[in-house]
């Protein structure tokens, strides 16, 4: 029988997974903290299992040296940022991943975010909230504006999908051609140059590896128009936050709208009171329907996996 252990608070939160797993793994381990472990913690806790279903906790090749009886490692979601795929093959240690399980629900949230950057909706929100009653303060339409998607996967598309009835112009930056997608949404391909200067709005739902890390520099960001509008709903460390956070102040960047950042959570307070910035604190995957997809996808990694591979998919 195979022995599992759940660390991921979110997966243990959910009643109607754990039950699920329960039915197919009886011998199953959960946490019960609500609060993330630490390592040596998280290794006493896998110890003796053959499976774990992880979250955002991370299991570093020496812990994993401690850990001689795990054979599968589950996502409950979709990152990998946190996976090394070298270490798990070396040690023979198989992973279960699925991948856009979590995609209606990121889309919607960047959908949401361009709409309220577009509107003026934090800071007039803050604004009322404070006591003040302020006079209206124009904003733009989301329809008709070019909107730029850095990342055409699971996300990207589904948030291309989303905005087909606003009647944006609607441009893709991708390392993977997608001719046949692009031609039934109306996509145009466009280099990332220009991506980021043509678009009115520009959405990022790339992954975070070391050809993305501080991607979005001062330099690139020098080169948006003075009155678009950044958004952020994949992964934290894409973004330069410090020059980001001097042109919104600054005037160089109309709005910006944030949902993973470098370090989480969050301290730099001049970047999160800013009054044309939006955050949220990585909210994009936690919807309920997307929580139950995951898991469930989860729970089928436990017995559905591979033997993960560096330069292989999803490792490219």
């Amino acid at each position: 029988m195979t022995r599992v252990a759940v660390p991921s608070i979110s997966f243990c939160q959910t009643e109607v997974l754990r039950d699920e797993l329960l039915a197919a793994y009886p011998d199953t381990r959960f946490n019960e903290t609500q609060r993330r472990m630490s390592d040596d913690e998280l290794v006493e806790f896998l110890s003796d299992r053959d499976a774990a279903i992880m979250g955002l906790e991370n299991l570093t090749a020496d812990m994993l040296d401690r850990l001689p009886e795990l054979k599968v490692i589950s996502r409950m979601g979709v990152g990998l940022d946190n996976v090394d795929p070298a270490v798990l093959r070396n040690r023979g240690i198989r992973m279960g991943w699925t991948g856009g399980t979590n995609s209606r629900s990121v889309a919607e949230l960047a959908i949401a975010f361009m709409v309220c950057a577009l509107r003026h909706v934090a800071p007039l929100y803050a604004s009322m909230r404070s006591g003040e009653r302020p006079r209206q303060q124009m904003g733009r339409h989301l329809g008709g504006r070019i909107v730029g998607l850095h990342g055409c996967g699971h996300v990207g598309k589904k948030v291309a999908r989303l905005l087909q009835p606003w009647g944006c112009t609607i441009l893709a930056c991708d390392l993977q051609e997608f001719p046949e997608f692009y031609a039934e949404h109306g996509i145009e391909a466009v280099s990332m140059e220009q991506l980021v200067e043509r678009s009115e709005v520009l959405s990022l739902h790339i992954p975070l590896d070391q050809s993305t890390k501080g991607l979005y520099c001062a330099d690139v960001l020098d080169r948006m128009q003075s009155d678009a509008v950044l958004i952020n709903t994949c992964r934290g460390g894409i973004i330069d936050e410090n020059a980001l956070k001097e042109r919104l102040l600054d005037g160089r960047l109309g709005a910006a709208c944030i949902d993973a950042f470098a370090v989480e959570p969050p301290t730099d307070d001049d970047l999160l009171t800013a009054p044309n910035f939006l955050c949220t604190p990585h909210i994009g995957g936690s919807a309920y329907e997307a929580r139950l997809a995951m898991g469930r996808a989860a729970i089928s990694g436990v017995a559905d996996n591979f033997l993960p591979e560096p330069g292989v998919f999803p490792f490219t």
